[in-house]
């Protein structure tokens, strides 16, 4: 039986696939799933209903199985900075600084053959994407 946060068996085989430099995008409800990145990319919906599951209890569950490199977040055309991304500062390493990217540079991002897995959330705060690089574990 499996003893960390992570149980998906899906997310689990694709996170076993991937490796240093992979990502992963957490997608809000608002996100375009299935052009918003390649059809290559596996989805995984975990879009319940509205609000479940968010966008944070997702990292809160990769971060227990992954080591994060970086990660890059969709900023809206103003400029501002949702609340969430207050979030994503204090639930990642303080090593990780969100990296900022206007909406269609964060979908070219995702549409790269590095991102190996879109996860859908039902996610109801805007612009609460997070896309991941996975990272090298040294211990």
């Amino acid at each position: 039986m499996l003893k960390g946060k992570l149980l998906h068996p899906e997310i689990l085989g694709v996170l076993g696939q991937a490796g240093h430099g992979s990502k992963i995008l957490i997608a809000d409800g608002n996100y375009p799933f299935s052009t918003g990145s390649l059809s290559t990319t596996p989805i995984v919906f975990l879009n319940l209903s509205p609000g479940l599951c968010t966008v944070t209890q997702v990292l809160d569950a990769l971060l227990d199985a992954i080591e994060v490199e970086a990660a890059e977040v969709m900023v809206p055309d103003d400029g501002s900075r949702p609340p969430i991304f207050t979030e994503f500062e204090k639930m990642l390493p303080e090593s990780i600084k969100l990296t900022d990217r206007g909406r269609f540079e964060f979908y070219d991002l995702v549409k790269s053959s590095d991102t190996a897995l879109v996860i859908a959330t039902g996610e109801q705060r805007i612009y609460a994407n997070l896309l991941l690089t996975i990272g090298v574990r040294l211990a």
